[in-house]
C-alpha cells in the first residue's frame, strides 16, 4: 500500500526530476524525503549543488533568517516552471512561521502562495508559484 497520496505524491514531483533542498537540519521530516527521493528516483541535492534544477523543498523555521532573500536565492537554481515548495514547523510547533509572513516574504520575491498543507506529523508545505501578468 502506497503513502504518496497523503504526503510527497501531492507535491507533484516526478521521476527523473531534479530537486534541490536547503535548510536541511536535524528537525527535518526524513521519511517525507525518502517518500520523494523515492518518486525522483535519486537523492535529493544539497544546497552546494551547481546545476539547474526541476524543483525546490526548503525547509524554514522562523529564526533562520530573512525568507525574502531565500527566496530569491532558490529562484536562480530553477529551470522555468520549476516547482518551490516551503516546508515549515506546523503551528503550535517550535520554530513555526505564520502563514501571512510566508505571503508577504513570497510577493516580494515575485512569488505567490498557492496551496498549503500538512505534509508530515510536524511540518507544513506550501507551494509557491510564480505570479502572473494579467493579459
Amino acid at each position: 500500500m502506497s503513502t504518496d497520496t497523503q504526503g510527497a505524491g501531492r507535491l507533484g514531483f516526478e521521476a527523473g526530476q531534479v530537486v534541490q533542498e536547503f535548510g536541511w537540519g536535524d528537525d527535518v521530516d526524513e521519511a517525507l524525503r525518502a517518500e520523494i527521493e523515492k518518486i525522483i528516483g535519486s537523492e535529493l541535492e544539497d544546497e552546494d549543488f551547481g546545476d539547474v534544477t526541476d524543483g525546490v523543498i526548503l525547509w524554514w523555521r522562523e529564526d533562520d533568517g530573512d525568507l525574502t532573500d531565500a527566496l530569491v536565492d532558490v529562484q536562480t537554481v530553477l529551470d522555468d516552471g520549476g516547482l518551490i515548495w516551503i516546508f515549515t514547523p506546523k503551528p503550535g510547533r517550535d520554530g513555526e512561521v505564520g502563514h501571512g509572513d510566508i505571503q508577504e516574504a513570497a510577493t516580494t520575491a515575485g512569488l505567490q502562495t498557492t496551496s498549503t498543507f500538512a505534509i508530515a506529523e510536524d511540518w507544513s508545505a506550501t507551494k509557491l508559484g510564480y505570479r502572473g501578468r494579467g493579459k
